[in-house]
């Protein structure tokens, strides 16, 4: 199997394979929260549309250890979007910073990420300078009940300009959660 369909197939399988562990791994306690949506793919918000498609994401919340509470007690997390139409799809992990007020809450994320799409420029595709990019997030959100809640996220992957190519890839989007 090529590279690139051995590193396609990993990123499609992520998905499933996050859906499949999330009810075991609950039950013992490590994970606080499931997310997952669809957000539309490499929109011009802050950046070019070149990509298209719909992206499919998923990411899990862990609990705070307590090695993170002098940092305001972020919650550490995992996660993938999977572009529907083959063109660049990310793993990512990071730390999420949140605070609720009522039923709603805010949510900034940061954190580092590997992709499967292009690292230079080429016509339809973002040349993203490099394999691994920053990512950056923003999600806005309302618990409809206790453990579901609703959400818009808006997520940013560069490289910061540590590559000589940085076009950076934009996705925005809904997604539900589950708390435990």
């Amino acid at each position: 199997m090529p590279e690139s369909a051995a590193r396609r197939l990993v990123f499609k399988a992520w998905p499933i394979a996050l859906a499949l562990a999330w009810p075991a791994a609950a039950q013992v306690g490590p994970i606080s929260e499931v997310r997952g949506g669809l957000l539309a793919h490499d929109v011009a918000i802050l950046g070019s549309h070149e990509e298209e498609g719909v992206d499919v994401n998923a990411e899990i919340l862990f609990r705070s250890p307590q090695v993170l509470r002098p940092l305001l007690a972020p919650r550490p997390h995992v996660g993938v979007d999977v572009n529907t139409l083959g063109d660049t799809s990310v793993a990512y992990a990071g730390l999420t910073w949140q605070t609720d007020i009522g039923p709603l809450w805010g949510a900034l994320a940061f954190g580092g990420a590997v992709h499967d799409g292009e690292i230079d420029e080429k016509p339809g595709a973002k040349g993203l300078g490099s394999r691994a990019l920053f990512r950056l997030a923003g999600e806005v959100g309302w618990y409809a009940s206790p453990h579901v809640s609703i959400s818009l996220l808006y997520d940013h992957y560069s490289n910061a300009t540590l590559a000589e190519d940085n076009e950076g890839l934009n996705n925005l989007g809904l997604r539900f959660g589950y708390r435990f």
